[in-house]
């Protein structure tokens, strides 16, 4: 691959990742914190809300271009940060099997609770969501840290 290239889809990776790592900081510095204040059913249906508006297009288009193009650097020429490169897509894909494995799969019991217990749905919900989201949000600043270390050598 052309340095040009190289160069090219490092800078894409970089801006990726940063932008979903600034999604996942955003949710959890603040949107988190704020609807833990709200009653169960409250804070159930805006989790509810969040859960349906967010797989969006712009959305899925993050959610695999923070893997696709890292991927991409790896594969392509690495150049010599190509340690730093593969770290960086190791913590991406970390999050992303934290997110499937165990964020949707929440994601989708708060769902199917609808019209239930609220504070039940809430209690099984809450901690260990914000666990793992806490997990996958440092995972994305990492993998964005990385990119952005190789990207200051192009």
């Amino acid at each position: 691959m052309s340095s040009t290239l190289s160069s090219s889809f490092l800078a894409l990776a970089v801006i990726t990742t940063g932008l979903y790592a600034g999604f996942m900081l955003t949710f959890l510095i603040a949107i988190t914190p704020g609807i833990a204040a709200l009653p169960d059913e409250r804070f159930t249906a805006a989790m509810r809300r969040f859960n349906e508006k967010v797989p969006g297009p712009a959305f899925l288009a993050l959610f695999l271009g923070v893997i696709a193009l890292p991927a991409v650097v790896v594969f392509g020429d690495g150049g010599r940060d190509r340690v730093l490169a593969v770290a960086a897509l190791v913590c991406a894909v970390g999050g992303h099997l934290i997110t499937i494995a165990g964020n949707i799969p929440l994601n989708k019991a708060l769902a199917e609770s609808e019209g239930g217990d609220d504070s039940a749905a809430r209690a099984a919900f809450e901690s260990p969501w914000n666990r793992l989201h806490r997990i996958r949000t440092v995972l994305s600043l990492a993998a964005f840290a990385l990119l952005a270390v190789v990207g200051a050598d192009f």
